[in-house]
């Protein structure tokens, strides 16, 4: 038998074998759409990055923000045009250890927590060790999170620092601003959201929302009145939501260990 030639191609095709009518078929290629919206949550988190170590909290605190409307887009987008794929999953989680992983880590460090010295980078480390293990144990548990997932998810975790950055940093507070006390508070509070990402905490997960169904006329004017409110002040009400969706989770515990 002839031996086959190894493939020396530079750009390689990429290939998955997947089950379709109960047979393996292998599938060629990526999609392009869903990445492409992966691709862009990875460079706001980058840019957020790059405007953390300018200085500039509140630029980096939006593009985290932002990061978070691409990372919700990508997946329902994949999944409303049947795109889902293993490629993109990983992908997506390997942008979010940049996204909500690195980028809140070296913003609430810069902000806030270099005055403590290497306890400040301890805690900054902390938040990006806890992202990855919790991604990583998303990835190993892909299909079996449905209603409600194990852990505080990373961007909402993200979104709490951030949002704490951007809310304090509106009110001018950054820099030499923060005094020791606060330095402490926010190692604290980045030390809380840390460990929740690891712990099973059940937090109630909204890929559940079928968003093809029709629902009442009166839901479009609840979004409707979302917006406005966020406009009032975008980074005090991101944060109530952040804080609020964090405590949801311990409730839940403490529901469900009542109904045993």
């Amino acid at each position: 038998m002839p031996k086959e030639t190894e493939k020396l191609d530079l750009f390689d095709e990429h290939e998955e074998v997947i089950s379709r009518g109960g047979k393996k078929v292998k599938r060629r290629g990526i999609f392009l759409l869903p990445n492409l919206l992966t691709t862009a949550s990875l460079f706001a988190g980058f840019f957020s990055i790059i405007s953390s170590i300018e200085g500039n909290f509140i630029f980096a605190s939006m593009a985290v923000f932002v990061a978070q409307i691409f990372d919700g887009l990508d997946g329902r987008v994949a999944r409303l045009a049947k795109a889902e794929s293993k490629f993109g999953a990983q992908y997506d989680s390997l942008c979010d250890v940049i996204s909500f992983g690195l980028a809140p880590s070296i913003c609430i460090f810069l902000w806030g927590l270099n005055s403590l010295g290497q306890t400040g980078w301890v805690f900054s480390f902390l938040f990006v060790a806890a992202a990855a293990l919790r991604l990583a144990r998303f990835n190993a548990n892909i299909g079996s999170e449905n209603k409600f997932f194990k852990g505080l998810p990373s961007p909402v975790a993200a979104g709490m620092i951030v949002y704490y950055v951007w809310t304090l940093s509106s009110f001018g507070i950054e820099g030499e601003a923060v005094g020791f006390m606060l330095s402490i508070i926010t190692a604290i509070i980045t030390g809380l959201v840390s460990i929740l990402m690891v712990i099973n905490v059940p937090y109630y997960s909204f890929k559940v929302i079928e968003m093809k169904r029709r629902v009442p006329f009166f839901s479009i004017l609840m979004v409707v009145f979302i917006f406005a409110l966020i406009s009032l002040d975008p980074p005090l009400v991101l944060l109530t939501c952040a804080i609020l969706y964090i405590l949801s989770g311990p409730v839940i515990w403490v529901v469900k260990n009542l109904r045993k």
